[in-house]
């Protein structure tokens, strides 16, 4: 038996030496490949066990084959994932070795939640957000969790508001339940007016009571990303109705921004004070937009000002900021709502005593009594590369993104979605992170990702937009060199034409 210090040793030395290595040639294995590695998955619970060093083999050799090289290749566009720098996994694998559960606020013991507090503050800083307007910060799995801590917070703040108005109680669903709270403050109704929400919105929805149905949309008719102002209003003021807005930044599909500028979000505000209503913005990597500071990306920049004007903020780890997997983030400007909805009551064994700081016990604002110290990869992440880093980094995706939009837009045989009839120059100011395309050519657009997958050297996904397959690009790794990797993009493309032509 190994000594854990000789085996993690020896694991981090690994791990370094994977991320000096050059990416993978190919991003998806082969059919033939992952039926093999499913074929050699334990299927019964060994009675002795197979030991440390045989484990390690047949996880190296057996399965990891059978796995998509999405952390390991900048050419993987699939599901927007940005993988995990080499700061980011080996701060993640030393959360694995110090286990810590970081859940509770022991501030005589353990600088856990110093370090949660410390990496969600710098997060705020990355975002242009002042941390202190911020006081509720708390990590989550992703921003599904997120988005299911936003609208369970929207959801206590609009029965409270409606209360104060109706009866001047203080009224908790999370004491009385939202049948109960909702009955005391004289609503019928709750619901989220969005524009095309993430289907995590849609679920959160549904976890909390409010139900998918309650998801209304109010978009413009030609412009299903941004929202109609009127249609907004005349929902807001329905009687016995409370109101969340949702602003996507930006949808998943087209990378596109529910607004379009400071005003906008200013109106919204507006609005939602004149109605009682919560802003909750969806920023699972829209919000990373803020980070950028030229007047090359002002439509950026425009689409991402105002912001800060909302109740929640959500987003993902595992995107733009290049973490692994099980990483989002929450921010609140309510300090006063979390302990009410979240709060772990008749826990005494959860007792932090006295404590001289502001920090909170995450399970009293989250969803977990039981997490690992995710914050790490973030922490070390935001240290080793700052603000400029991550600047560089978002810089390098958008260009190869506009790459891909531009070679689409002079092709014959694509088309760039939607389709808003603007100028070359216009559409390209507006391309983030994603390019959403179909094939001119219906035939060959119902076999479009499947053939460019086929080539295994980049990784799409497959989508719907108006009714009919699209696909989708999604640039997000930390590695990511348009010069590099352009090239790669269009000869793929170009292959999968004239393999269809030849048909």
């Amino acid at each position: 038996m190994h000594s854990n210090p000789e085996i993690f040793a020896n694991l981090a030395s690994e791990i370094a030496s994977l991320h000096l290595q050059p990416p993978p040639d190919n991003v998806l294995p082969s059919e033939h490949v992952v039926t093999q590695a499913r074929d050699k998955l334990c299927k019964q619970l060994p009675q002795a066990g197979l030991g440390f060093e045989e484990t390690i083999r047949h996880i190296r050799e057996d399965l990891a084959p059978g796995f998509n090289g999405s952390s390991r290749s900048p050419n993987y566009y699939g599901f927007v994932t940005g993988g995990s720098t080499p700061a980011a996994a080996l701060a993640d694998n030393l959360v694995t070795i110090y286990d810590q559960n970081a859940a509770v606020h022991l501030p005589k013991e353990s600088i856990a939640t110093n370090v949660e507090d410390a990496a969600t503050s710098l997060l705020a800083e990355l975002l242009k957000l002042d941390p202190s307007q911020w006081p509720h910060r708390v990590f989550t799995t992703g921003a599904t969790a997120s988005n299911v801590l936003g609208l369970a917070c929207g959801r206590e703040y609009v029965i409270t508001e409606a209360s104060v108005h109706y009866d001047q109680a203080i009224n908790s669903v999370g004491e009385v339940g939202i049948v109960e709270a909702m009955r005391r403050a004289g609503i019928d109704k709750i619901q989220i007016l969005a524009t095309v929400p993430h289907s995590s919105l849609l679920k959160a929805a549904g976890i909390l009571g409010l139900g998918r149905a309650s998801v209304v949309d109010v978009s413009l008719p030609d412009a299903s990303h941004r929202f109609d102002i009127a249609r907004l209003k005349k929902a807001l003021g329905q009687p016995r109705t409370a109101s969340i807005i949702a602003v996507s930044a930006s949808d998943v599909n087209t990378g596109l921004f529910a607004t379009n500028g400071l005003e906008e979000m200013q109106e919204l505000r507006k609005l939602s004070d004149m109605f009682g209503a919560w802003i909750h913005v969806d920023g699972a990597f829209g919000i990373f937009g803020r980070v950028l500071d030229s007047p090359a990306y002002s439509d950026l920049i425009s689409a991402c000002a105002g912001l800060e004007l909302a109740d929640s903020i959500t987003g993902d780890g595992h995107k733009l900021l290049n973490v692994p997997y099980d990483c989002g983030f929450f921010f609140s400007r309510h300090r006063e709502i979390p302990e009410r909805v979240f709060q772990n009551p008749n826990a005494p064994y959860l007792s932090t005593g006295t404590a001289t700081d502001t920090i909170v016990s995450p399970s009293n604002v989250g969803l977990e009594n039981s997490r690992r110290l995710r914050a790490l990869p973030v922490y070390a992440n935001l240290t080793a590369y700052g603000a400029d880093g991550y600047r560089e980094m978002l810089q390098r995706q958008i260009e190869l993104s506009k790459g891909i939009a531009e070679y689409i837009l002079d092709s014959d045989d694509f088309e760039l979605l939607p389709q808003f009839n603007r100028p070359k120059e216009q559409i390209l100011k507006g391309i983030y992170i994603i390019v959403l395309f179909r094939a001119k050519d219906e035939k060959l657009n119902k076999e479009l990702t499947a053939r460019i997958k086929a080539s295994q050297k980049i990784y799409v996904s497959g989508t719907v937009w108006d009714g009919r397959p699209a696909c989708r690009f999604a640039v997000s790794n930390w590695m990511t060199d348009a010069k590099r990797d352009l090239p790669l993009v269009k000869q793929v493309l170009d292959e999968v034409l004239k393999s269809w032509k030849a048909t």
